[in-house]
């Protein structure tokens, strides 16, 4: 929270900006990103607690998905132990469209009051492709939120590391 001129709080939200390079263009990330098989094994190696592809619908033009993923309380930090009293659920809903290789993220947190909103895009470099993340993180919580939304905010961007990793892997045993 912060004060304003007049005295009054407003809630803040974490802008977030992430970046993740691979040496795979833009089109076979992408292929990668919007294939249920792929969803299905990257949810199998990181997906945590009990990890599940909720829904996954395809048409020419676009792709969208929902997953639940779970941390172990014993994996999280303090603060967040604390608030859930238990395992951390993560549901995550992805848009994604071809023309632009562009998309929308949601990401909400069982027990918190908060969410990510956000964009990803996906272009081609001189080595390969490289992902963006831009949004943001807001909690809702007076006086921990700011604390939870660093922590969500470094343990997206920790995630995406590990997925693009993973792509990669996934990728290449497939080439």
């Amino acid at each position: 929270m912060v004060t304003t001129e007049n005295g009054s709080l407003r809630d803040m939200a974490r802008r977030i900006e992430h970046r993740t390079t691979s040496r795979w263009p833009a089109r076979d990330v992408y292929a990668a990103l919007v294939n249920e098989t792929y969803l299905r094994d990257r949810l199998a190696e990181l997906g945590g607690t009990d990890p599940k592809l909720v829904a996954f619908t395809t048409t020419d033009a676009s792709t969208s998905y929902q997953l639940r993923q779970g941390v172990p309380a014993d994996k999280l930090p303090s603060v967040a132990r604390g608030l859930l009293g238990g395992d951390l659920v993560i549901d995550r809903a992805e848009s994604w469209t071809e023309a632009g290789y562009a998309g929308t993220v949601e990401v909400t947190l069982t027990g918190v009051p908060g969410r990510l909103d956000g964009t990803i895009t996906l272009a081609d470099t001189a080595n390969g492709s490289e992902l963006t993340l831009t949004g943001q993180v807001k909690v809702g919580i007076p006086l921990m939120g700011g604390k939870l939304e660093a922590m969500i905010a470094e343990q997206v961007a920790l995630l995406l590391d590990k997925e693009t990793e993973f792509t990669a892997e996934w990728l290449a045993r497939r080439a």
